[in-house]
């Protein structure tokens, strides 16, 4: 992982560390959004991951799909 993707990554190890056994597992995608982003860190490095993990929350709505969203090669 590079750095700026591992800097990146902090935020989202808190929130799963702190919040996500509180708020509960109600995501509509597989896996969930957090993984997804950690995921796309170490698979793209933190420019790419991160534009990923933008797209990925933003199609997280109430209108949006559900399903299986594997982050891509």
């Amino acid at each position: 992982m590079t750095p700026l993707a591992w800097t990146l990554a902090l935020p989202i190890r808190a929130y799963r560390a702190i919040f996500s056994p509180w708020v509960g597992h109600n995501c509509r995608y597989d896996p969930t959004c957090s993984a997804y982003i950690l995921e796309a860190l170490d698979k793209h490095g933190g420019i790419k991951g991160l534009w990923l993990s933008i797209r990925r929350v933003a199609r997280c709505h109430p209108w949006g799909g559900m399903g299986v969203d594997d982050v891509p090669d």
